[in-house]
């Protein structure tokens, strides 16, 4: 046997192994946080094992002595496919590299911790008063839009209530604990607290260079905030930035006014069109979606992908993707919220659905695969729904009848002035999280910790308290998406970066079929073989900045809607291109648990009435 020969026996042994622990993996992630399952412990035996796996200095050690034997080889196409596969497998390694015993052990014990909390919060129930005015269990989604859409104020503190609660569970469960768990763990890698662990090991940063982005940022949308909270409480009384009072004097009754427009039962339907006739496709994969609430299922929308996409020599492994919401469809502001998560996490499964590259480590959302990467491709999705086309061309209500124009103007009236707000409430989390773990041990106390999050939401928010208290935040609970979520607001960056190009060159977005194959070139093909800036550049022709978003955060809302009109104007006369995608290319199935409500073996359309007259049997009131 040659040497390429051995070479790319042993690389194809290497991506079948991987595959193994990591389908293992995410079917359990998936039975457990559905509430399919209540094996934790298999779970976690099975997160053990793929960091174990991703963490081998011996895998790394082989890896890198293929390289240097590769290297000793002639160019060729064989042996250049080798060592970019290769390098694709140096890259996850050294980005997931726990070398010492100590560390390892270190690494067991906070999984170990982490599945003992997630279990626990399992079973915790909060509650709240709903809009009948009766007290309702709830789900994080279900506090967040009672909070942005009940006109009772002692109905919407209640859900703020909650989240308080949960606070103060969270500190009292084993959170901290954690803290200091991730904090030894950082150390014996080498870094001084696991901020500057994850910012390294996930975005090729330093904590400095992630906080010169933010700070310039938070600079420059200050004033805006601050305007728009100075005009609220000018308009409605100091009492309207109360935590509780927020979100509703922000957008509630306009998001009620919107509701028969984007009814739920019509998400999933508008999500397969709008994303066909942007040309979006998913090369084959197989799709499983489980997108109401239920209790014991996590409570945040999120996408995974058991079988990533890759070619296996020439043969193609297309992915098996899940992906969930937490929706309930007969709550005000539910259809626009599951619409919103359709979007979004469609964009993630599109992105993860077309990398193309010759092994799975290319096509998976952990390191070294940027969470700012990830998140642009799903932000991008599901911001097109803010735009005044798409409102126009897809948000009808049961008459079949069209959003007005005037609503689509109070929308942009309501959401505008807070659109720095929003960005900034983003912003928060990184500024919280990077104090929490440079707290020393002694401070880490609940009471030291609870004074923090509010310290820095009075700083940043420019309010006392958050309408989603920062412990409240699940992203904070895990340590893969811990200290990880100023990845979202460097996504934003891009997506309105990305906005941009598209409309310097084609004038809109809304059902514009160039948009998919561009992305799938550009964006998603190249998976995490590339980094976030070069994908931005490659597409755009600059690389990444956040002038873009922080434009957007300045609008006034003359300028705001002065665009939206022109929007509507040119949709009007477009001639939208009819020879779309008649299908999605991937085969979906839509749960409810272990309950299969639709598929589309029968085809999408049908797919789509199936899933609709379930929620109407299921929820009768959410038939507008």
């Amino acid at each position: 046997m040659t040497a390429i020969a051995e070479l790319r026996a042993e690389f194809d042994q290497l991506n079948r192994d991987y595959l193994v622990v990591h389908k293992t993996k995410e079917d359990l992630f998936w039975d457990t946080y559905m509430a399919v399952s209540d094996d934790h412990d298999g779970f976690a035996r099975a997160e053990a094992d793929y960091k174990a796996f991703i963490s081998s200095p011996e895998r790394l050690a082989a890896v890198r002595a293929a390289l240097e034997r590769l290297q000793a080889q002639p160019a060729g196409a064989e042996r250049d496919d080798l060592l970019h596969g290769y390098q694709g497998w140096l890259a996850l390694f050294e980005s997931n590299i726990i070398d010492s015993a100590a560390a390892q052990e270190q690494m067991r014990r906070l999984i170990e911790m982490e599945a003992e909390l997630f279990a626990k919060r399992r079973d915790l129930a909060l509650s709240h008063i709903n809009e009948r005015g009766e007290r309702e269990e709830a789900t994080l989604t279900t506090l967040a839009i009672n909070m942005a859409t009940n006109p009772d104020l002692a109905a919407r503190k209640s859900s703020h209530d909650a989240l308080l609660d949960l606070e103060r569970w969270v500190l009292d469960n084993g959170f901290l604990d954690i803290v200091k768990q991730r904090n030894a763990l950082a150390r014996s890698l080498g870094s001084a607290d696991y901020f500057e662990h994850k910012v390294r090991k996930n975005e090729q940063m330093t904590s400095d260079e992630l906080f010169a982005v933010l700070d310039d940022f938070e600079a420059r949308t200050r004033d805006a905030n601050q305007r728009a909270l100075r005009r609220l409480a000018d308009d409605k009384g100091a009492d309207a930035l109360l935590p509780y009072n927020l979100r509703f004097h922000m957008s509630g009754d306009v998001t009620r006014q919107m509701d028969p427009y984007l009814p739920f039962s019509k998400a999933v339907e508008r999500w397969v069109l709008s994303f066909r006739r942007l040309g979006v496709q998913y090369r084959q994969a197989t799709m499983q979606l489980d997108l109401v609430e239920r209790k014991g299922k996590y409570q945040n929308g999120f996408c995974h992908g058991p079988v990533p996409s890759f070619y296996d020599g020439g043969r193609w492994v297309p992915g098996r993707i899940n992906f969930t919401a937490d929706a309930t469809p007969d709550q005000v502001g539910s259809g626009a919220r599951a619409i919103n998560t359709l979007f979004h996490e469609g964009g993630h499964a599109a992105h993860f659905a077309n990398v193309i590259q010759n092994a799975p480590c290319f096509s998976q959302e952990f390191a070294p695969t940027s969470m700012a990467y990830a998140e642009t491709q799903s932000m991008f999705c599901d911001s097109l729904l803010n735009d005044a086309d798409w409102l126009k061309r897809y948000a009808r209500n049961a008459a079949g009848e069209a959003m007005p124009d005037a609503l689509i103007r109070a929308r942009i009236e309501a959401t505008q002035p807070f659109f720095a707000f929003s960005e900034r409430s983003i912003a928060v989390v990184a500024y919280f999280e990077r104090e929490l773990y440079r707290l020393p041990e002694a401070e880490l106390t609940p009471e030291t910790v609870l004074a923090l999050a509010r310290r820095c939401e009075r700083e940043i928010l420019g309010v006392e308290c958050g309408p989603r208290p920062l412990l409240a935040i699940p992203h904070l609970l895990n340590q893969e998406s811990a200290a990880s979520y100023h990845g979202y607001l460097l996504a934003h960056m891009a997506v309105y970066q990305t906005r941009a190009y598209f409309l310097r060159e084609y004038g809109y977005l809304t059902d514009n079929p160039a948009i998919g194959p561009l992305l799938a070139e550009h964006y998603w093909a190249p998976g995490n073989s590339l980094d976030h800036d070069a994908t931005l550049l490659s597409l755009t022709g600059e690389h990444f900045n956040a002038r873009y978003l922080a434009e957007a955060c300045d609008l006034s809302v003359d300028e705001a809607w002065r665009e939206a009109k022109r929007l509507i104007a040119a949709a009007v006369e477009r001639n939208y291109a009819r020879d779309y995608p008649e299908r999605l290319d991937a085969t979906i199935r839509l749960v409810h648990g272990a309950e299969l409500i639709a598929d589309n073996a029968a085809g999408e359309a049908e797919m789509c009435r199936r899933f609709e007259a379930w929620v109407r049997e299921r929820y009768p009131a959410a038939a507008h």
